[in-house]
């Protein structure tokens, strides 16, 4: 007889069911992908049925195929791309518009309004974070506005809006449970990171009713249990959290000035600061890391919207590789300095920049450029970004000197080695990069008493490879100087 912790990991382009034994190791993993809608330029959206019904496949098919009679699955854990908006109907638990997805930017008029009107530093101040369409508040107020009967509906308390782990665990749960954590809580625009409470002066700002928003708990807390989860039926939710916190604690980053950064469709830095919510004067968010027996630890993060969705773009849209396993021996294959800078602002920009209406660009093309010099510029694109983000806290007077990176894209070692070089900082690979399922692992096996501490919890982080920057200053300061150069032209 086996014991298990399962985490759900649901994503911006799939969903993942992961199997962990009790040390952290990975027993199973099964994925689902799901459509990606793109209304009109600078919309995103997903079907909420297509998130469920790959959530529960993957749950079937690994509970199934990978458990034994008398196995035991001891918890679940939820973690989700976070801003993600649902709003849905309480009695039937349908969706009264698709999932607006946290790169959408049919926002960004009225944030500009908002800005326009100074309202920024107010919201700044009680949620760290910036007016942006990024976050979940301008996604439920446009549902609203624009969605008929939706505002009278959600007024009479017909309605509930959740993030992804929210609408997830009201279907897990059969419609009994309308819960999220302080992580997603933290991410919307309308949670007040200081006093942990939804602020009522941003649901007048925003105009949203209260009795639209779910209860907020601690990120290891008992989410409630499952009744409608195939063979998980009974066993209990005991943790959840946003992907890049989750992450966060997956890396075991608990003490004050650990950073990690996640490499999936975005790339998103973050640096634990202990109690104290740190106000970003270089448009960085302050945001809640994790929460534990009531009290919260914040980090600092910077957000950058496009990373491993670029080498998809190089696959799938310019078709210049069939796979991104082809990008390493490409890049290798190339001089660092081949003059190519491709700054894929497809959504916008994110931290530091946050320019929505930025678009993509290729600068430096000659007659010499081919396909190694795309891939390669495509490649570091996403190291000059996390090298923006490293400047920026430079400046808020936290540097992040060693950073543990995680996510699809730290298999290839000629970007770790080349994000090292840029950023002149050693860069660590745990030996279990799934780290954003494994953080809600660990929060689920905290609260179900299967590990007693934080500190146990650090003690199973291990490194597969440290690499440790090369470059010279002089070489480092001049590429990246050409990317700020390419950045000011778009």
């Amino acid at each position: 007889m086996s014991q298990y912790l399962l985490s759900i990991d649901q994503g911006t382009t799939s969903s993942r069911a992961i199997l962990f034994d009790l040390k952290g190791n990975i027993h199973a993993v099964r994925q689902k992908e799901f459509p990606q809608q793109f209304p009109k330029s600078g919309w995103v959206e997903h079907d909420p049925d297509d998130i469920w019904s790959s959530v529960k496949h993957t749950c079937d098919l690994v509970m199934k195929e990978e458990c034994k009679e008398g196995d035991e699955v001891i918890a679940v854990g939820i973690t989700n791309q976070r801003e993600t908006t649902i709003v849905w109907d309480r009695k039937t638990g349908k969706p009264v518009y698709n999932a607006i997805v946290w790169q959408d930017r049919r926002t960004a008029s009225y944030c500009k309004s908002l800005k326009g009107a100074s309202h920024e530093p107010g919201v700044h101040s009680k949620t760290g974070l910036l007016i942006d369409p990024y976050f979940s508040a301008t996604k439920i107020r446009w549902i609203l506005d624009n969605v008929p009967g939706t505002r009278q509906r959600a007024e009479r308390g017909e309605l509930a809006f959740g993030t992804v782990d929210t609408f997830l665990l009201w279907h897990l749960t059969g419609g009994t449970k309308h819960r999220t954590d302080a992580t997603n809580a933290s991410r919307t625009l309308l949670f007040n990171i200081h006093t942990q409470q939804w602020d009522p002066e941003l649901l007048e700002l925003f105009g949203i009713p209260e009795s639209l928003l779910p209860e907020v708990m601690d990120s290891s807390d008992d989410f409630g249990k499952i009744t409608e989860g195939g063979a998980l039926n009974g066993v209990s939710v005991l943790g959840v959290a946003g992907d890049q916190q989750a992450a966060l604690f997956g890396q075991t980053c608990f003490d004050v000035g650990m950073a990690k950064s996640t490499y999936g469709t975005g790339c998103f830095l973050m640096l634990n600061t202990g109690d104290k919510a740190l106000r970003s004067e270089h448009r960085l968010l302050t945001t809640v890391a994790y929460r534990l027996n009531g009290k919260p630890t914040y980090a600092i993060e910077g957000s950058i919207f496009i990373a491993g969705a670029t080498i998809q773009w190089l696959r799938d849209g310019l078709q210049l590789i069939q796979d991104a396993s082809e990008t390493e021996p490409m890049a290798e294959g190339t001089p660092v300095d081949h003059g190519v800078y491709l700054v894929p602002a497809f959504t916008g920009l994110g931290a530091p920049y946050w320019d929505p209406n930025a678009r993509g660009a290729i600068f430096g093309l000659t007659r010499d450029t081919g396909i190694k010099e795309i891939v390669t510029a495509g490649l570091q694109s996403v190291c000059y970004q996390t090298k923006d983000l490293q400047k920026a806290m430079e400046r808020d007077g936290i540097r992040p000197i060693n950073l543990r990176v995680d996510g699809g894209m730290v298999a290839n070692n000629w970007v770790l080695q080349f994000l090292a070089d840029i950023l002149g900082a050693r860069v660590d690979r745990p030996s279990i990069v799934e780290t954003t399922a494994l953080g809600v692992a660990y929060l689920a096996g905290l609260k179900a008493g299967v590990y007693e501490s934080l500190e146990e919890l650090a003690g199973l982080w291990r490194c597969d490879r440290s690499f440790q920057p090369v470059m010279t200053k002089e070489k480092r300061d001049e590429l990246y100087e050409g990317w700020i150069q390419a950045v000011q032209k778009l």
